[in-house]
Formats: structure tokens, sequence, C-alpha cells
């Protein structure tokens, strides 16, 4: 299923609106994301930052993390839309991408700002050849030690 181009405005709009609940009093900077997943529920997100920088969460893995922590199935998601109120798009960075690439590899992602440009691209288009769980060695059984 692809979304529509009415889909993707609203899912833009859903992510701008998210910004506005950012906790970012470090960077200023607010980020804002929405997920549609295949039952057509949006699930957002803002970046929430912490006083020790490393620990802070991007608005993209706490939509995330909130979809599939609420029900949403993995790999459901038909797009992902991130907004920034900057004069261009920012794309998503990389362990926002790397999360992407597990939680939702077929997502259209969509990166919109304080103008009408966008950046369109797919989670596989941003982060080629990233690291898939396939590659990790087989978990343990009973028998193992």
């Amino acid at each position: 299923m692809t979304p529509t181009d009415e889909q993707i405005d609203a899912l833009v709009e859903a992510a701008r609106a998210a910004a506005g609940a950012a906790h970012c009093p470090y960077s200023r900077f607010p980020v804002g994301a929405a997920l549609l997943d295949i039952r057509g529920r949006t699930w957002t997100g803002a970046n929430v930052e912490n006083a020790s920088y490393p620990e802070g969460l991007c608005a993209e893995r706490v939509a995330l993390t909130h979809a599939v922590t609420h029900g949403a199935a993995l790999d459901s998601f038909l797009a992902i839309a991130v907004w920034t109120d900057t004069p261009r798009p920012t794309s998503p960075c990389g362990a926002c991408r790397q999360v992407m690439h597990e939680l939702a590899p077929s997502a259209r992602v969509v990166s919109g700002c304080a103008t009408d440009e966008r950046i369109d691209a797919t989670v596989a288009v941003l982060l080629p050849a990233g690291f898939d769980p396939s590659l990790l060695p087989p978990a343990p059984t009973d028998g193992d030690a």
C-alpha cells in the first residue's frame, strides 16, 4: 500500500505539531516525527533531550518506540515524516536510520521544514547496507552453556 499525497501532507503536519512537544533546552532544535501504519493509524514523537547529551532521544525513535510499545506491528509502517523549523529539510541521523532499518525497513521517509521544500526517500536509500539482525549469531538454546 502506497500512502497518498494527502496522507503524506497530513503526516508532515502531524510531525510539525509533534515538534511543539519537544523538550530541547540544550540544542533549542525541536523535531517532530509521525508514522503512518498499515491500519491508517498515526503515531507521533518529539525529541527529548537530557543534560547527559547522549541520553537524549530523537523524535523518530520516540515515535517508533511509542508505536511498537502500543501494539503497532514491526514493519507495518508505510511512511515516516520528520519536521524541523528550518529553511531546508533535515534528514534523520544515523542512529534513527538504523532503528528505521530494523523496525520500518520498507517505509517512505519524508522530511519537511518551514518552507515547502521536502526530502522524500526510502529507508533503504537513507541507509544502504544497514546492519541487519540476520547478521547476528543464532540465539543459544537451553543446551548451550
